[in-house]
């Protein structure tokens, strides 16, 4: 990005504009990139915990937390600058999860039960539709809710999840 900075300092001075101009796309574009990247790091996280929750049919305060702060910083990230518009539309998610939850189950094949599941089998075990919806729901959420107003409103959510009522009341 340094020499694009460059390069943009450069074409201003010599009345480049039209380069200027271009070269301010391509910045605008490697941000946007960086953005979802980084939401996507995020849908992974917040698919690994709900594979792991519909696995073991329980909930922690670590998953719980996990989930909780993955929304939240989804928010965060998806809000573009202007406060009125999103990175990731609201009907767009369902690709993005789906491009992420064959690599959440790799990874959570490693967590779910001490790893005694290979990724194969948890592919099988996983009932993705249900994972979807319930991202899906999670994520619909960062459209009606602020930052502030999102954990308590997930952590709702979260009690109806396997193990949910059990987390709520602090049972093991």
């Amino acid at each position: 990005m340094t020499q694009e900075l460059i390069d943009l300092r450069t074409s201003i001075i010599e009345g480049r504009y039209a380069d200027a101009l271009t070269i301010v796309d391509e910045l605008e574009g490697m941000s946007k990139q960086a953005i979802l990247r980084n939401i996507q790091s995020f849908l992974r996280i917040l698919l690994i915990h709900l594979i792991k929750n519909q696995v073991e049919q329980r909930l922690t305060n670590s998953w719980a937390n996990s989930i909780r702060n993955s929304v939240r910083e989804i928010k965060k990230l998806n809000l573009q600058d202007n406060k009125t518009s999103y990175y990731v539309k609201i009907d767009d998610w369902e690709s993005m999860l789906d491009d992420e939850l064959e690599e959440a189950i790799c990874l959570a094949s490693e967590e779910v039960r001490d790893g005694c599941y290979s990724p194969y089998q948890l592919l099988d075990l996983v009932d993705k539709e249900q994972i979807m919806a319930i991202a899906k729901s999670l994520l619909s959420l960062t459209y009606d809710y602020s930052v502030k107003e999102l954990s308590s409103v997930v952590n709702n959510d979260l009690t109806l999840l396997p193990g949910g009522e059990d987390w709520k009341a602090g049972r093991r």
